[in-house]
């Protein structure tokens, strides 16, 4: 288990339910998105960090990113300065890594133009792009804590449209939940990396999303059968 990485949180996990539950998006049968999933390679190597607060939730967006990426990593914390796994990448020479992250310094992706991204990657060398996955308030304490993510490089963009979260208040509706994000991201610079943006593969992304929250809605709006369902113990990441 990566050092750190699982800091002990103050979660109460539901223990499993007798009609069980799906082993890889960890949903109930009835909520289960996976026969939405379409992997795809995006040239780009995701690190989604999420909070263990958001891997509760029930519709965690870094999971769908997660499972629609490939080659992409998905682990649980909130510091992770002294993490084995995130070390490891950042470590390594052949990968140029950054985060996601608005504020000072950020290079706003979509004001840079798009002939001259490719100069943002190294040559010869991965783009990484580590994403904190939680609210507004998680994510920047994550931020501040992880001394290893703070000397990154960060790289952002402004959203030019609502967000498509329907079920859950943004903080403002031009911010971006993780999976919309992520889409953004290669939006802007998969050409740059190799991947390419025409064949609209990453648009995999939001379909899952927009199938999920169509049926968080047409499933809130029948009568409640039961109270809560949260994923069974140890089965968050």
């Amino acid at each position: 288990m990566p050092k750190d990485s699982m800091n002990p949180l103050p979660l109460k996990l539901a223990p499993a339910p007798d009609r069980g539950y799906c082993l890889t998006c960890r949903r109930a049968p009835l909520t289960c998105y996976c026969k939405w999933v379409q992997r795809f390679d995006p040239k780009i190597e995701f690190v989604i960090l999420i909070h263990g607060r958001e891997a509760q939730k029930r519709i965690a967006t870094g999971r769908i990113s997660h499972l629609c990426l490939e080659g992409s990593h998905l682990i649980q914390g909130y510091d992770y300065t002294n993490d084995t796994r995130v070390n490891a990448i950042i470590a390594d020479p052949l990968k140029a890594c950054v985060v996601l992250y608005p504020g000072d310094g950020s290079v706003i992706l979509n004001e840079v133009p798009e002939e001259k991204r490719p100069a943002l990657i190294p040559p010869g060398k991965k783009l990484v792009v580590f994403v904190i996955d939680g609210t507004w308030i998680t994510a920047r304490k994550t931020m501040q804590r992880s001394q290893n993510l703070m000397a990154l490089p960060r790289v952002c963009f402004d959203p030019d449209r609502p967000s498509r979260f329907r079920v859950r208040k943004q903080p403002q509706e031009n911010f971006f939940s993780t999976v919309e994000a992520i889409h953004e991201t290669i939006e802007l610079l998969g050409n740059a990396a190799g991947f390419n943006t025409a064949e609209r593969k990453h648009d995999a992304l939001l379909r899952v999303f927009d199938e999920m929250v169509e049926q968080q809605l047409v499933l809130s709006a029948q009568p409640k059968r039961y109270c809560h369902w949260a994923p069974p113990k140890g089965s968050v990441v």
